[in-house]
C-alpha cells in the first residue's frame, strides 16, 4: 500500500506543478509581456470539430514587425464571440510570439483544477500511507 501511495503522491504533485506552471506562464505573459491589438480571423473547420468549441486564429504585428498568426488560447463563447474582423487585445512573449494571452479573459479555471485535484490526490496518498502504517 505505501507503494500505492508513493505513486498517487507523485502524480499528484505533477498535477500541482502543471498547474502552478500554467498560471505562472500566464501571469508573466500578461504582466511582461507586449500588448497589441489582434485581428480575429475566422478559422476553416474540419469535419471532426463541428460540435467543438472554435478557437479563431489571431492575427498581429509584433514590435519587429512579424506577421504573426496564431490560434487563440481562449474558444469563442456567446459572451465572447470573436467574430471575423473583431479587433482585441492580447499581449505575447517577445521570446516567443507564439505564446499569447487575451485580455479581458482569466482562462485560468483550468491551471487551478490541476492545482485543486493534484492536492486532492496528495492529500488521499498521505491518507493511504498513514491507513498502511497504521495497519502494520
Amino acid at each position: 500500500m505505501a507503494v500505492l501511495a508513493g505513486i498517487t503522491a507523485f502524480g499528484g504533485m505533477l498535477a500541482v506543478l502543471v498547474g502552478a506552471h500554467g498560471l505562472h506562464r500566464t501571469r508573466r505573459v500578461r504582466e511582461t509581456g507586449v500588448p497589441v491589438r489582434a485581428l480575429v480571423k475566422r478559422r476553416p473547420r474540419a469535419a471532426h470539430e463541428d460540435s467543438a468549441p472554435l478557437h479563431p486564429l489571431l492575427q498581429f504585428v509584433t514590435e519587429d514587425d512579424r506577421v504573426m498568426e496564431v490560434v487563440s488560447p481562449v474558444p469563442a463563447t456567446r459572451r465572447h464571440p470573436f467574430d471575423h474582423g473583431d479587433d482585441v487585445l492580447v499581449s505575447y512573449d517577445p521570446a516567443d510570439p507564439r505564446d499569447v494571452v487575451v485580455h479581458g479573459w482569466d482562462h485560468s479555471g483550468p491551471e487551478r483544477a490541476f492545482i485543486a485535484g493534484g492536492a486532492l490526490v496528495v492529500l488521499l496518498s498521505v491518507t493511504l500511507l498513514l491507513v498502511a502504517i497504521a495497519s502494520r
